[in-house]
């Protein structure tokens, strides 16, 4: 989901922001008015607002946009969808691959939608447990389904840059409801993840 430069909209406050990255250069011990740094503010500022721009977009809206009735209760699942989203205690990347499963209830919506909906989520300051919960708990509210799984597998940069600088691990989260209570619907999904 790569936007062109030219047609990114920056929200108010992006020069403040960029004057308050010159600021954090100089606190770093670098030269703001050096050759290499001179853009870097605004470059970080427009950067920031890019990977915070999930804070104007309603999730549970885009879902509502493409929802279509449909006579079909059997599991859909959208699996693999790549996300990148900063940890709110360091603001550092973590990354990864969301799993979203539902059973519809009478409605369906685009497929497109539900990577729409992990992308806005992802696209806040963030911990992986509660953006799995955000993503289950707007496809519950919007769709009214049998039942939602939702399985977010990420590496965090603060684990790998800082810390414990483990370059391996993968945290893994999940959150489910309804129909997926049912040891048996958890694994089929877990199944179908997995399974090339």
């Amino acid at each position: 989901m790569f936007e062109n430069p030219e047609t990114v909209y920056y929200r108010e406050g992006l020069d403040e922001l960029a004057h308050h990255y010159k600021n954090i250069l100089g606190l770093l011990g670098e030269d703001p008015q050096r050759e290499g740094l001179l853009k870097t503010p605004m470059r970080v500022a427009k950067a920031m607002q890019v990977l915070t721009r999930g804070y104007e977009m309603d999730a549970c809206q885009v879902l509502k946009d493409a929802l279509f009735q449909e006579d079909y209760s059997q599991m859909v699942i959208v699996k693999d969808i790549d996300f990148c989203s900063l940890c709110e205690h360091h603001m550092l990347p973590f990354y990864g691959k969301a799993h979203v499963a539902y059973i519809p209830n009478g409605y369906i919506t685009g497929l497109s939608k539900i990577a729409r909906v992990v992308d806005i989520y992802s696209h806040r300051l963030q911990v992986q447990e509660r953006m799995t919960l955000q993503i289950k708990e707007c496809i519950e509210q919007t769709l009214h389904p049998l039942g939602v799984m939702v399985v977010l597998e990420a590496h965090h940069m603060c684990m790998q840059m800082r810390g414990v600088e483990k370059q391996n691990s993968i945290t893994t989260t999940s959150d489910f409801s309804g129909a997926f209570s049912q040891a048996k619907t958890r694994q089929e999904f877990m199944n179908l993840i997995h399974n090339s």
